[in-house]
């Protein structure tokens, strides 16, 4: 059976000391956290703050990105061993902002990804199709090729450690959201990419998280469906109220 993760991207949001709040505040009324994976990947210059006040919780520290070079005349890059020893046990690769904004290629996420597994990091990649790339009916040739570029030369051993997250471009801070249905389609999809360039035993291991605007009223629905195994959550992550109760909703859809 595949724990459910609820990871909350805080993106470029939140300095130290509000940081230090969230956290505090999650830990005071997260309750049985420890049912599911929580995860947070602040900003990096709140990386090891969030690591030292979460102490011995069950709640793990993400980065929002790494270089695939392990020290060198980069400026503005952090390292693998940089983020790891910040308190890292997670990275999240490929955001689809990272793509949009900041130029990375299915070529620069797979750096990434074999650079962060080096170093025993645990990569959560990210892959999703824009809104005209649906439209125009191309959205399993996305996702496929997103696949393919970014686990390539991977072995079934690496995706032990590896999380998908599913990203509907065109539903992140926009207020839209995949029906359950979409959600559900393109998630079986991405597990049987993933049977083919891995076999069906790693398929079914691999957790696949929904990262399209998932918000508590639609939580135990999504998270209900057989293939979403958890939620990459961004806006709802920066409220301890609304990342408490989707994180309930993940406790509950582990009864079903």
């Amino acid at each position: 059976m595949r724990k459910i993760i609820i990871a909350g991207n805080w993106k470029m949001n939140n300095t130290i000391s509000q940081a230090q709040d969230l956290i505090a505040a999650l830990i005071k009324n997260g309750g049985d956290m420890h049912k599911v994976e929580v995860i947070v990947a602040p900003p990096f210059t709140a990386l090891r703050s969030v690591y030292d006040i979460l102490g011995q919780s069950s709640v793990h520290v993400a980065a929002q990105n790494l270089f695939w070079e392990e020290s060198g005349a980069y400026t503005g890059e952090v390292s693998p061993m940089m983020v790891k020893e910040a308190g890292c046990k997670w990275v999240i690769i490929g955001h689809s902002e990272r793509r949009q904004i900041f130029g990375e290629t299915d070529e620069t996420v797979n750096k990434r990804t074999a650079a962060a597994l080096g170093s025993e990091l645990k990569p959560i990649v990210c892959i999703g199709e824009t809104l005209e790339e649906r439209d125009a009916g191309q959205t399993f040739d996305v996702l496929h090729r997103q696949l393919d570029g970014g686990l390539k030369g991977l072995t079934e051993e690496n995706m032990a450690k590896i999380t998908i997250a599913y990203e509907p471009v065109w539903a992140i801070g926009t207020g839209k959201t995949a029906t359950p249905a979409q959600a559900q389609e393109a998630h079986e999809k991405i597990r049987a990419k993933l049977s083919s360039m891995f076999g069906a035993g790693v398929a079914e291991k691999v957790r696949i998280l929904y990262g399209g605007s998932m918000k508590p009223a639609n939580a135990l629905e999504l998270l209900s469906l057989p293939d979403v195994d958890g939620g990459l959550i961004g806006g709802a992550s920066l409220k301890a109220h609304d990342f408490v109760d989707i994180i309930k909703a993940g406790i509950e859809a582990e009864k079903l």
